[in-house]
């Protein structure tokens, strides 16, 4: 089984590195976070939105998705406008964009990892970091295969011009990113690409279990960038430890950006709670995730409850319906689904 075969594998090369599910009450503790003069406050109800559609993007029938007709789609979330859908087949990424109506934003969600990307970010952990040459960053690097995926992949180019196709039809409305495991990590440097490279000025960013992707100069300047951004890590989630993290060298090595809220769970049967605790603005706080080991695979696929994987019987799987080659504008093999904007349609089918 495709899943028991991907658990297997990140278990054996991760904890080579290193050596349940929600359910009760969730209670939340010190709502309010800040980045500099701004405060952002922690949305619950939001999150839970986002998770879902950070679960909707796994799925592998693509058609499903397109029309949002698929299990994870259309029974989760009500009032959303599907715009466009992008498989990079070769990279085994996937992407959608379109319109949450009752947020009145742009979503974009990332597809996180599937069993042969795992194994490439894995093996390009300690890699040579990427020099970025953004303003404000001097010094700052990332991780190749993370920065990589996302700047020069299909996604990028399709991406930004499915935004700028909603917004000459929507207006300048807000924009969020999200993304669950590596799909954070893409969605993290989207969101700052939209903010830095096509000057967007309200752009928000929830991940759920992402890794790191820069050093602690990176961390800062993004920080700076996008201050409405959180980071949830669940309990033992074993990828948010990912990759290293060490204070003696915190310019060569990795350091998580603010904000994090951890997902902890107290108490057990009836009792147990959910504990949604707000860090402080380090993005490495002792207090939480890093405040345990850290080696979780069940806490990296589960968040509130949700399933964020594929259901596939191998890698990279990839179904689409007869009578949607019309809305096929992929180049070099890949897929990408994709129609105008259409708000006097939907309010009509609404």
């Amino acid at each position: 089984m495709h899943k028991s075969r991907c658990l297997a594998l990140i278990f054996a090369v991760l904890l080579g590195f290193f050596s349940l599910t929600s359910g009760g009450e969730i209670k939340n503790q010190h709502r309010e976070s800040k980045h500099g003069d701004s405060s952002y406050v922690f949305n619950h109800t939001l999150a839970i939105t986002l998770v879902e559609y950070s679960s909707a993007v796994y799925t592998i029938d693509v058609s499903a998705l397109f029309s949002w007709t698929c299990a994870r789609c259309v029974d989760k979330i009500k009032d959303f406008e599907m715009v466009e859908v992008i498989v990079d087949i070769e990279n085994c990424l996937q992407a959608f964009i379109g319109v949450d109506h009752n947020l009145n934003s742009i979503i974009i969600a990332f597809r996180g990892t599937q069993e042969q990307s795992i194994k490439n970010w894995i093996e390009d952990l300690f890699s040579i970091q990427l020099d970025l040459d953004y303003p404000g960053m001097p010094g700052a690097r990332v991780h190749h295969g993370f920065y990589t995926a996302y700047h020069r992949t299909s996604l990028r180019p399709a991406i930004l011009s499915a935004v700028q196709n909603i917004k000459s039809t929507y207006g300048n409305i807000s924009i969020i990113v999200t993304g669950h495991s590596m799909g954070g990590a893409l969605a993290t440097f989207c969101a700052l690409d939209l903010v830095v490279n096509s000057g967007e000025k309200d752009v928000q960013l929830m991940t759920f279990g992402q890794p790191r992707v820069g050093n602690a100069v990176f961390a800062t300047g993004f920080n700076e960038y996008i201050p409405k951004a959180i980071r949830l890590t669940h309990q033992n989630d074993i990828v948010p430890h990912m990759p290293p993290y060490y204070s003696y060298f915190p310019t060569i090595t990795y350091h998580h950006f603010s904000r994090e809220v951890w997902l902890r769970e107290e108490g057990v049967g009836e009792d147990k709670q959910l504990i949604e605790q707000i860090c402080d603005d380090s993005g490495e706080d002792p207090t939480c995730s890093r405040s345990v080991y850290g080696n979780s695979l069940s806490d990296h696929f589960d968040y509130y409850g949700v399933e964020l994987y594929a259901d596939a019987d191998s890698p990279c799987k990839f179904i689409m319906a007869e009578g949607t080659e019309r809305y096929n504008k992929g180049v070099g093999g890949n897929i990408r689904l994709s129609r105008n904007p259409n708000p006097t349609l939907f309010l009509q089918s609404s």
